[in-house]
Order: structure tokens, then sequence, then C-alpha cells
């Protein structure tokens, strides 16, 4: 006789269902059900997590970006996060293990410097510290070809300021390429509809935002693959900031300053090849993401075998 299975929802309230197979019922309950049930359960009250002006302008990530970023970092000493000691202006001094760069102080300098190792394929992110007390005028992160120029008299953007980079401007949020700024970034448009923003001055003819003030910790997202630079704020990726970068070309992170003292520490975290995400991954990601950090002392009472409570919560 062909086995009946009966299935139904479970609600907070209810306990897993028994299933039935030719009248008699098993001896036991199916893993999924038992971690349904779990899952479902209240979470305990707890602390809300600190509000962030940059959450309203979060964009929705590709489960690749999603998986990196919940990725454990690579070692600290990989070679991605270093900065050149060869391209970079002599008024920029690298610590000695090369993952920071602090700019000396000179009078009517631009000075700029990138990462000594580019990528030509694939996603990845970097880690950027840059204290806004140490940023001054023209402080600019993204991404340039093998020669940007990285150092030029008076003040001015470097990274962007060129058809080989592609620049963000700290301070005033422009996004610059080829020596133009484009747009402010996040998008003008949905920084005024979620009216973070307030006007400067009500006289002036065109309105103008007030530029947001972002924190030290700033990460780079380059998707060499789709062509496309981005940037994570706050726990909050902003959405696509360039695409249309070219293809099968070696880019670097950089960063181009005019501020004396500016030191800025550059950390290659994590990346993945344009292969799609494994099934395993992107279910251990929804789990995680439905958990959340609440309940993640909990994670021992999970109806799971040691060996997969261990990778569902290895990031936490």
């Amino acid at each position: 006789m062909t086995a009946s299975i009966n299935l139904k929802l479970l609600t907070a309230n209810e306990d897993p269902p028994e299933l039935f197979s030719s009248g008699e019922p098993l001896l036991f309950t199916p893993m999924g059900l038992l971690l349904s049930s779990w899952l479902r359960g209240k979470i305990p009250d707890c602390a809300p997590p600190s509000p962030s002006a940059f959450l309203p302008l979060a964009a929705p990530t590709s489960s690749r970006l999603a998986l990196t970023l919940n990725s454990s970092p690579v070692s600290p000493a990989d070679g991605r996060s270093c900065w050149s000691s060869v391209h970079r202006s002599p008024h920029f001094l690298l610590s000695p293990c090369k993952q920071e760069a602090t700019r000396s102080p000179t009078e009517l300098s631009s000075d700029g410097t990138r990462a000594e190792v580019g990528v030509k394929s694939g996603l990845h992110v970097w880690e950027l510290m840059w204290s806004p007390k140490h940023r001054g005028s023209h402080a600019v992160i993204g991404v340039s070809k093998q020669d940007c120029p990285l150092q030029d008299s008076g003040y001015k953007v470097l990274v962007g300021g060129d058809s080989e980079s592609w620049g963000w401007e700290l301070k005033t949020n422009q996004l610059w390429h080829g020596g133009q700024t484009s747009e402010c970034y996040p998008g003008k448009k949905t920084r005024s509809c979620r009216s973070i923003l307030k006007p400067q001055s009500s006289s002036s003819a065109k309105e103008a935002e007030t530029p947001l003030l972002i924190p030290e910790r700033v990460l780079l997202v380059l998707d060499a693959d789709a062509g496309t630079l981005g940037f994570v704020v706050d726990g909050s990726f902003l959405g696509i900031a360039f695409k249309d970068l070219p293809s099968g070309v070696e880019l670097f992170p950089a960063i181009s300053s005019v501020r004396g003292g500016a030191s800025i520490r550059l950390r290659y975290l994590n990346g993945t090849t344009r292969n799609p995400p494994a099934l395993m991954a992107l279910c251990g990601l929804s789990i995680r993401h439905y958990l959340d950090r609440r309940r993640q002392n909990q994670t021992e009472e999970l109806p799971l075998p040691p060996f997969l409570r261990h990778y569902l919560f290895s990031c936490f």
C-alpha cells in the first residue's frame, strides 16, 4: 500500500504534526518540521538595533553579494589588503604591513594611492577605514585602472578625476568619473523621497541637499563580472554607484586626499566567482537572516546535529 503522509503548516502555538504511514505513527519527526517549529517560537525580548540613517536607503542585494557579506572574512594578511608601495603619491607613507596609508602634511597637492592587487573577474568586497575627522575636502574612495594619476598640484579629485578611475567623494556624496561629477550617491531621488536630508538654504533657486555624514567604515563592493561598483554603509548596501565598468581590465581599490595626516586602512574581506551560489549556502543564509542575532544564544537548542548548527551560525 502506498504510504500516505499528511502535512500541515505550523503556527506559533502548534506542536509538530505526527506523520502516519499505512495508518501507523512513525517513531520520528522529520528534522525540517522540528526546525520549523523551533523557528516559529517566540523571540525573546531584547533591545532593538541602533537606528541608521542609511537603512531607508538600502537597496536589494543579489544572492552572491548577500552570501559574500555574510561570509567570514579572509585572513588580514591576505595580499589584497595591501596598498601599493609603487603606485602611490610620494606624499603617502605606508605602514610596515602596507595596510595603512597616511598622507604627509603638504600644501597645494592632491595625492592618491591604490591597492597592490587588483581583480579582473568575480565579486569582491574591501573594507576601508577613514575617520571623518581626518578627511577634509576631496576625500575620495573608489576604483582605478593600472595607470590612474595619483598626484597633482592644487586641491582636486584624483580618483574619478579622469577616465581611468571612478570615485565617491565622501564629504559631498558626489560621484566622479572622467573629471566630472554625475550625481549624488545614494541617489538624490531616493533620498528626497525618504526625507532624510534638509535643504541648505530656502533662498536658493534650486534647493541643495545636505550631504550625509559617511561613517569611518565603508565597504567597497566591486562586481567585475557585472561591471558595477557600489558601497555598504552601516550594514546597508546603497545600490550601484557606477555601472558599465570595463570588462576584463584589472581594477584596483583607490583613494585620494588633500588632508595632511589623513590615514586610510584597507582590508580585503571576501569574494566569490560568477558561478551561482550553492543551494546549501542559500538555505543557511535564509535561516540566519530569519533568526537574526537576537537568538544566537539559543542556537544550542536547535533540533539539529552539531555539524549543521556550527555551519549555520559560524558567521555569528
